[in-house]
């Protein structure tokens, strides 16, 4: 593997270092994917439209007149606006291709194939390429049915567990397969490049939305495929423990999650009703789960003793898991809390943008953040001029 792929030289640290990958995707789940990619040091050239990816003009909120959402999944990114029906911009689009180490993409299965960019085409010039393709429903006979998170949430049975067993089902506050997706693209890469590493061979790693649901469903997914059982929304009920919900206190809910007989004794114990514990109808979880109706009001009369966060400080002080119900700030001042430093910096002076730190801690080769997310074709001028000149040995694979 040369030392960089870098257009205008050396990247310096990352465990991706020195890897080129060429990102053909747009929106959430592939841009993610790239994103830490690039945080991990690879070379990231997103390639866009002449219009630029969509989530540009998804609007509001902005920070200044760029699109928060698009500041959210693409920094340490280049950016080239490409073309694709101009023969120009199609050749140079190849070339990049031919180049890469890793390629993303998320058009509809096949939209690639008529510009010379589908996996037949790079492989045949470029047989080390690890080519990814994230899609809504696999390339199979649901190649047609656009992917879109929001349509996944329903087809995969999500919705129907999310909400009020009473009221109407409800999509998760997040395009929460879209970002699975994407992480799973990040480990079929990854797999994908330790086997090119091993052998020299590349390979085309196929993800979909639907797929990363049903394994993202966990244990609703095996208790359909295992048990026979077809789950149903509960609320914030837990169907195999209790207590593992909000509970009310003597001002807001607290998460109450006490996940085994331990953890449910040293809650009885804080709540200073031990006996409970030694009750037969709640020593074990099982019984727990069959008579919650029983057992709740009983631990909601001692929890209105108290607020929630005080409650908070001292559960966890007795190793029995609980939180607040925060907003995104409260998150993010709880994290501070904990030291995990949520807020990073990419960029300098009047490109500056405050970003959320990359979730893996490396302690040899920790993530950078060297590039605040591109303006539309930022960097076009310098890569068409590198993707038309002579290839240099330090370039690619």
């Amino acid at each position: 593997m040369a030392e960089s792929t870098r257009a205008d030289g050396p990247t310096g640290g990352g465990p991706l270092s020195g890897v080129l990958v060429a990102d053909f995707s747009r929106v959430l789940a592939g841009p993610y994917a790239t994103m830490l990619l690039a945080d991990m040091g690879a070379e990231v050239v997103k390639v866009e439209g002449p219009k630029g990816d969509d989530t540009r003009s998804w609007t509001p909120p902005t920070r200044g007149e760029v699109s928060t959402y698009y500041l959210g999944v693409n920094r340490g990114k280049r950016s080239i606006a490409l073309d694709l029906r101009d023969d120009a911009d199609a050749a140079a689009a190849r070339e990049l291709a031919r180049r890469a180490d890793v390629l993303v993409e998320n058009f509809k299965p096949g939209g690639l194939a008529k510009y010379g960019l589908d996996y037949d085409a790079v492989s045949a010039g470029n047989p080390g390429v690890v080519y990814a393709s994230i899609s809504g429903f696999g390339s199979g006979p649901g190649s047609d049915v656009p992917g879109y998170d929001l349509m996944v949430q329903a087809m995969s049975g999500l919705m129907s567990l999310t909400g009020d067993p009473d009221g109407p089902p409800y999509r998760a506050g997040i395009s929460v397969f879209d970002v699975m997706a994407g992480n799973h693209a990040v480990i079929g890469i990854l797999a994908a490049l330790r086997h090119r590493d091993a052998t020299g061979q590349g390979q085309h790693v196929e993800v979909n939305l639907l797929s990363s649901a049903l394994t993202g469903l966990v244990n609703h997914s095996s208790a359909y495929v295992a048990g026979g059982v077809v789950p149903y929304r509960m609320g914030n009920a837990h169907p195999s423990v209790f207590p593992y919900e909000p509970l009310p206190t003597a001002d807001n809910d607290l998460i109450v999650a006490a996940g085994n007989d331990a953890q449910f004794r040293r809650l009885c114990e804080v709540l200073g009703i031990p006996e409970v514990a030694d009750d037969p109808r709640f020593a074990r979880n099982a019984g727990r789960t069959e008579r919650r109706e029983e057992l709740r009001p009983i631990l909601v009369e001692r929890l209105a003793a108290k607020g929630a966060v005080e409650w908070f400080e001292l559960l966890v002080e007795a190793g029995v898991p609980s939180g607040p119900i925060n907003t995104i700030d409260g998150g993010f001042a709880m994290a501070e809390r904990f030291g995990l430093d949520p807020v990073v910096e990419v960029g300098e002076g009047d490109r500056a943008v405050p970003t959320t730190r990359h979730p893996i801690r490396f302690s040899r080769t920790p993530a950078g953040y060297r590039l605040p997310p591109p303006e539309l074709d930022e960097h076009g001028a310098e890569l068409r001029e590198w993707l038309t000149g002579p290839e240099k040995e330090d370039d690619g694979a």
